[in-house]
């Protein structure tokens, strides 16, 4: 007969796979193995933290909390969320995603060391729904500006280049522009950095050939938020 505190040791397992599966499959910096060390180790924390309570306490004596050694894993893993939370150069705020995945892991070894499996089942699946398969459900039956993503271009063009060329170009595409910054750059000329606000139907591709055609621009960069 396999010993309960496997079982628990097991499905621990299972569900950080679960997330971290979801993570590694969008290329994310924590993965399967992150995530199920996480969830066991939780696990193991919260029978210790259960255990401890019948084994060394005396019934009169002693007042113990089956849970103070798990409620540290919370804070604890906070920390290590922490380290996938990016701010990038433009101001841009990347891994919350992730951070809160590595939490929800440690959450699910907890439920599951405490004994509550159909809890730690269902919220896993209510976990990966909800990043995968909630957001493209709202965004197709929500307002179209759920439909609305950011481009981050820059372009080097002549001196003798008039701006307001590649404006115009921009509101025959009904790219809206959210950020201008102009700057001059060596020789005779200048770069522009601009954050753009334009629909998913709108290809990456066709806005990088519709402004790399306008006359003296010499270099176009664009990338996707």
């Amino acid at each position: 007969m396999i010993s309960p505190f496997v079982i628990k040791l097991g499905i621990a397992l299972f569900l950080g796979m679960l997330i971290g599966i979801d993570r590694q499959l969008k290329h994310k910096p924590v993965g399967m193995k992150t995530n199920m060390v996480i969830s066991v180790a939780s696990c193991l924390i919260t029978m210790v933290s259960i255990e401890s309570v019948s084994r060394f306490s005396i019934p009169g004596h002693t007042n113990m909390d089956p849970m103070r050694l798990a409620a540290q894993i919370i804070s604890g893993v906070g920390f290590l969320g922490a380290g996938v939370i990016l701010r990038k150069n433009n101001d841009e705020i990347s891994g919350l995603t992730t951070a809160s995945m590595v939490w929800s892991a440690s959450a699910l070894g907890i439920a599951t060391g405490a004994g509550y499996y159909l809890q730690a089942f269902v919220a896993v699946i209510f976990i990966i729904f909800s990043v995968n398969l909630f957001p493209v459900i709202i965004k197709w039956i929500g307002p179209r500006s759920l439909k609305q993503r950011y481009l981050e271009v820059r372009i080097i063009c002549h001196e003798s280049q008039d701006p307001n060329q590649i404006f115009k170009r921009l509101k025959e595409l009904n790219i809206q522009i959210d950020r201008v910054k102009v700057k001059d750059v060596e020789g005779s000329s200048s770069q522009m950095e601009l954050k753009l606000l334009t629909y998913e139907k709108v290809q990456v591709t066709d806005l990088y050939a519709s402004l790399k055609s306008v006359e003296h621009v010499t270099f176009v960069e664009v990338e996707s938020r």
